[in-house]
C-alpha cells in the first residue's frame, strides 16, 4: 500500500469506529443478514433492535458505573488514602488505544487470521465483534514498548487473536445455555482469565458446598425475596452507600439506582437474544448451503451475557476486595475508581462456573492482586501511551485497576524481550490453555448428551 492508500484506510476505519458499537456492530450485522439472503426488513429490524440492546447496555453499564463508582471513590476519601495512579477503567485504555499510530492495522488483521482459521477449519467463529480489536492493539502497543519492535507487537496481537478463536469455540455451547441464543459465542479478551482460574475452579468442585447448583435462579429458591434481582441490588446498594460516608439520602439513592440497574439488566439482555436469533439462523443456514452441516458460531461482545444477574452479583461483591486489595497488599500504587466494576474476571467466571455465583464470587478475591499488581506494574506503559497519543491531556500517573489479561500480557512483553522466566511462565500457561480447551471439550459432550 502506498502512502496514500494507508491514510485513506487509516480514515475510513477511524470514521466508522467513531460511530462507535452501538452503530458499528448493527451495520455490520446488517450487511451479513443481507449477505445471508435475510429479507431487508428482517436484517434491519434485528439490526436496529441489536443496537438498542447495545446502547441499552451501554447506558446501564455507565449508570451503574458512575453511581457504584462514585461511592466506592468516597470510601477511599473517606479513609484516606494516597495512591498516586489514576484508574481510567477500560472506556480510557480503549481511548488511548486507539489513538496508536497503527491501530488501524490490526483491524484488517484479525479478519485475515479469523478468514484463514475458518476457511481451514481451525475455528468455528466467526468473530464480528471487532470493536474490540482494541485489546490486541493493546497488546501491540505494550509489547513494542517491550522490545522497541514493532512487528514484535503484531507478532502477540497475532497470537491473542488465534487464543480468543478457539476459546470462543469451547465456551460457545455454554454460552447459548446461559444467553438461550444458539449459534453463538464471546471469543472476548477478558475470557483469558479462564485460564488460570480455571485451575483454581477445580479444587473449588471438590468442595461439596461449592459444587452445587448456584446460580441466580437458585439463590432466589434459598434466600425467597432477598433473591429477587431488585432486592438484592437495593441491598448491595445501601451498604456500598452506607460505608461511603455520605449519609442516609445517599445510600437509599444509590440503593434504588443499583436496584433499577439489576432489574433493568436481564430486560435489556432479552433484546439481544431477540435481534441475534434471526441473523444468527440465516447464518447457519447459509453455511449449511455452503459447507454443509457446517456449524459457524458468531463471535460477540461479552455484554450478551450481561443479562445474567449472577454476573453483576459477582462484580459487586468483588468491589470491597478491590478497594481493600488497593489499600492492603503493599507496593500497590493504583487506586481504583473507574474500572472498579471488575469485568475482567467476571465474564471469564461466569463461563467457568457455569454461573455458581459463590465460586465466582471466590475467583473475584482470588484473582484481586493479579489485577492490582497488573495494573501497577502496567501503569508507566499506560502513562506513556496516553502522553504520546495526547489523548487524555493527563498530567501524572494513569492506569486501570482491573487490568485485563495480566498473566498473558506480562508473559508476551517480557517473553519477546528474551526474558526467560517470562518464557517458562508461557509454557505453563499454554499448558493450562490447552488443559482448560479439553477440559471444555468434555463438558460440551456432556451438555450434547443432556439434551
Amino acid at each position: 500500500l502506498g502512502g496514500n492508500n494507508m491514510e485513506t484506510l487509516q480514515v475510513i476505519i477511524q470514521y466508522i469506529l467513531d460511530l462507535g458499537a452501538a452503530v458499528f456492530v448493527p451495520f455490520l450485522m446488517l450487511i451479513v443478514g443481507l449477505a445471508m439472503k435475510m429479507k431487508f426488513r428482517e436484517a434491519f429490524t434485528a439490526a436496529l433492535t441489536l443496537g438498542i440492546a447495545f446502547t441499552g447496555m451501554g447506558i446501564l453499564v455507565n449508570f451503574i458505573m458512575t453511581s457504584m463508582g462514585a461511592a466506592a471513590n468516597d470510601l477511599t476519601t473517606h479513609t484516606g488514602l494516597s495512591l498516586p495512579a489514576v484508574d481510567i477503567g477500560w472506556p480510557g485504555a480503549a481511548a488511548i488505544s486507539w489513538a496508536w499510530p497503527y491501530a488501524f492495522l490490526v483491524f484488517p488483521l484479525q479478519l485475515a487470521i479469523n478468514f484463514v482459521m475458518l476457511v481451514t477449519k481451525q475455528t468455528k467463529t466467526l468473530n464480528v465483534d471487532l470493536w474490540n480489536v482494541w485489546n490486541k492493539i493493546f497488546t501491540a502497543v505494550i509489547v513494542t514498548y517491550f522490545t522497541n519492535n514493532i512487528f514484535l507487537g503484531f507478532i502477540a496481537a497475532a497470537i491473542i487473536i488465534v487464543l480468543e478463536l478457539k476459546l470462543g469455540d469451547v465456551f460457545a455451547p455454554e454460552v447459548e445455555r446461559l444467553t438461550g441464543v444458539p449459534g453463538i459465542t464471546v471469543p472476548h479478551f477478558i475470557c483469558m482469565i479462564a485460564v488460570i482460574l480455571h485451575p483454581i475452579d477445580e479444587l473449588l468442585k471438590k468442595i461439596p458446598v461449592l459444587n452445587k447448583q448456584f446460580d441466580a435462579d437458585t439463590l432466589k429458591e434459598k434466600i425467597g425475596v432477598f433473591g429477587e434481582n431488585g432486592v438484592m441490588g437495593a441491598i448491595i446498594g445501601f451498604a456500598l452507600g452506607a460505608a461511603s460516608g455520605n449519609g442516609i439520602k445517599y445510600a437509599l439513592t444509590l440503593s434504588v439506582q443499583a436496584a433499577t440497574a439489576l432489574t433493568l439488566f436481564p430486560m435489556v439482555s432479552k433484546l439481544f437474544s431477540q435481534a441475534l436469533s434471526p441473523i444468527s439462523e440465516a447464518v447457519s443456514d447459509f453455511m449449511r448451503e455452503k459447507f454443509e452441516d457446517r456449524e459457524v458460531y458468531i463471535g460477540l461482545d461479552w455484554p450478551v451475557l450481561g443479562g445474567r444477574n449472577e454476573l453483576w452479583v459477582a462484580v459487586i461483591f468483588t468491589i470491597p476486595f478491590l478497594l481493600i486489595g488497593s489499600i492492603v497488599l503493599p507496593n500497590n500504587i493504583v487506586l481504583p475508581f473507574a474500572g472498579i466494576i471488575n469485568l475482567s474476571f467476571v465474564v471469564g467466571a461466569l463461563l467457568l462456573t457455569n454461573g455458581n455465583v459463590l465460586r465466582m464470587i471466590i475467583h473475584g478475591l482470588i484473582s484481586t492482586p493479579l489485577f492490582l499488581y497488573g495494573a501497577t506494574y502496567f501503569t508507566p506503559y499506560m502513562t506513556r501511551l496516553a502522553e504520546e497519543t495526547k489523548t487524555l491531556n493527563q498530567s501524572g500517573l494513569i492506569s486501570w485497576a482491573t487490568f485485563e489479561g495480566p498473566d498473558i500480557r506480562y508473559i508476551l512483553a517480557n517473553g519477546f524481550n528474551g526474558d526467560v522466566i517470562a518464557i517458562v511462565l508461557g509454557v505453563v500457561w499454554l499448558a493450562l490453555y490447552v488443559w482448560l480447551l479439553k477440559d471444555r471439550k468434555k463438558y460440551n459432550e456432556t451438555l450434547e448428551v443432556g439434551e
